[in-house]
């Protein structure tokens, strides 16, 4: 796919060279601190020194102040307390979060995960009826609940109490709960709308021990739930969401959780230093895999147990379940291909709806991933079982997708989600017309450039500019996520030293030099390109992230492909 380097020059020379010299840096590192919103000293300061000490005070959130005196007297009570949340990452680490800071508390509580086939997402009257059979006094949704008006309202004709922890967009109107904590409420004041369902539970028990006078450190035991949770649920990491992961891979990196340590072992992570990137495409897939392949509390008992053997057990249950999935996933991918293929015109077409009989609900949002990467296009997979499709979207930038499948509303069951990512249902038999429908709001707000995928550079460097000093203040921009990326540099007219060969399954690998200075460059899955590398003779230009690879105790620098010209 033909991609557009996009190098970023915002900002005039005389705001970089202030913050540099301000701040005694390089000019492209002050560059790349605007581009984030950083232009001050202090501001600078606390981006490279995340701290919980920088979180907001939990009771700025609307309705904090009811949900923390409602669950203290829960606690205090003895009140039969059901914490009820979604079967992915973020969903399962804020049960898990919310379950052991109460179990601390010494309250009386259990937790519910809807079956993903059988109840879908949210709140069900399934597990409404559930609560109450165990004699539930006060039902706490974390990850969910924001859209279930007429659950909350079974709940309450039986008897139960509901608190709504969540961080989806609203509806026109909130549920009838006795609090709803969500920093995206219209209404709610809190200076930080982004985050993660897990960050809402965490500032739900921050509140909770601020006002039972109890020590905040048992936070901290629990913190690397949060960064799990926050980083696998692709929520912007800055501000608190940055503190918390942060924060969190610290601990992770020294867990004594007795799952997560299992999770390690069976996914080969044990002795290494966990970052996003381990969490995002290693440790939330395995997660994730028993939510979309069957009980997803499985994954709260792993993050809970107190039994290593029993961690094991289910750690190699994850593992299996990961492995079954990744093999569904691969034959939908394959359907979908095929599919695509034929609505496909690339001058013509701006959305791609792809539905089939049989397809696993587990597996669509992951496979709708893998076809916006291919075709790069607003897509919607929809799973169609009884009559009825299970849809799940993802969006490129720039396409806000919520507010697309409100103006097709009319033509489901429901729907919910965010700018870039969301679910839906809709009958079989409405299906034509909402691919119709879709396709004329994509046109509509889509034009031919932003159908092009843009790769955006933050600098043009010199090979000698990537010195020790620079590497060293390039560690201090992770962790990275939305709106804070791993850099990505551009250096031009580069000679190509030696050999170039390829490696591994299709792998390129060769050496450049720009002056005296040499790096090796590897560039993953590009072996295609190997015949231009090799009869280049006037130099090239090389878009890449800079890594470090420890080899023998020894770090040496690599240069990771992005693109070549």
């Amino acid at each position: 796919m033909q991609l557009r380097w996009d190098i970023l020059d915002e900002f005039s020379p005389q705001d970089v060279d202030t913050l540099s010299q301000t701040l005694r840096i390089p000019g492209v590192i002050a560059k790349m601190l605007l581009r984030r919103g950083i232009t001050e000293a202090d501001a600078a300061r606390r981006f490279f020194q995340p701290s919980l000490e920088l979180l907001y005070d939990p009771f700025i959130m609307q309705d904090m102040q009811k949900a923390v005196d409602r669950l203290r007297r829960a606690v205090l009570s003895d009140e039969k307390i059901l914490i009820y949340g979604d079967y992915d990452v973020d969903g399962i680490t804020s049960v898990s979060f919310l379950y052991l800071i109460l179990k601390e508390l010494g309250a009386n509580v259990a937790y519910y995960i809807p079956d993903r086939q059988l109840e879908g997402y949210g709140l069900s009257a399934q597990g409404i009826e559930a609560a109450h059979e165990i004699g539930t006094n006060l039902i706490i949704t974390v990850d969910c609940g924001i859209t279930g008006h007429a659950e909350v309202e079974l709940a309450r004709s039986l008897g139960m109490e509901v608190l709504v922890c969540d961080h989806h967009e609203p509806g026109p109107t909130l549920p009838n709960a006795m609090a709803v904590l969500d920093p995206k409420r219209n209404d709610c004041p809190y200076p930080y709308r982004e985050l993660a369902g897990v960050g809402v539970t965490y500032k739900l028990c921050q509140g909770l021990l601020m006002r039972m006078k109890t020590d905040l450190s048992i936070l901290e035991n629990y913190l690397e739930l949060v960064a799990i949770g926050t980083a696998a649920d692709i929520v912007p990491l800055i501000d608190e969401n940055r503190v918390f992961v942060k924060s969190g891979l610290d601990r992770l990196n020294e867990s004594e959780n007795l799952g997560i340590k299992a999770l390690f072992h069976v996914a080969g992570l044990s002795g290494k230093e966990i970052s996003t990137g381990h969490i995002v495409f290693i440790l939330a897939p395995r997660i994730n895999a028993v939510g979309r392949m069957g009980d997803a509390e499985r994954a709260v008992k792993l993050l809970t147990t107190t039994d290593p053997a029993e961690a094991m057990e289910i750690a190699n249950i994850l593992e299996q379940e990961n492995r079954h999935r990744k093999n569904v996933d691969e034959e939908t991918f394959r359907q979908a291909l095929v599919l695509a293929e034929q609505q496909f015109a690339p001058e013509r077409t701006k959305s791609l709806i792809l539905h089939q009989r049989g397809w696993h609900s587990g597996v669509i949002g992951i496979v709708a991933s893998r076809v916006v990467e291919r075709f790069y296009r607003p897509t919607v997979l929809i799973s169609i079982e009884n009559g009825v499709g299970k849809g799940s979207a993802r969006s490129i930038e720039g396409f806000d997708l919520h507010d697309a499948l409100k103006s097709c509303e009319d033509l489901l069951i429901g729907f919910g989600g965010h700018k870039y990512a969301a679910g839906l249902s809709i009958e079989e038999d409405k299906i034509p017309a909402f691919c119709e429908r879709f396709e004329a709001v994509a046109a509509a707000r889509l034009d031919a450039e932003q159908l092009i995928p843009k790769l955006a550079i933050e600098a043009e460097l010199r090979l000698s500019e990537i010195d020790e000093t620079f590497i060293k203040l390039l560690r201090m921009f992770a962790p990275y996520g939305p709106q804070n990326m791993r850099p990505v540099f551009m250096s031009r007219n580069l000679q190509v030293v030696g050999t170039p060969s390829i490696v591994g399954g299709n792998h390129i690998k060769f050496k450049v030099r720009d002056g005296s200075t040499v790096f090796e460059v590897i560039g993953f899955g590009m072996g295609a390109h190997l015949p231009r590398v090799q009869q280049i003779e006037r130099g090239l230009d090389l878009v890449y992230i800079i890594e470090e690879n420890e080899y023998m105790g020894r770090k040496m620098i690599q240069l990771r492909v992005k693109d070549i010209r």
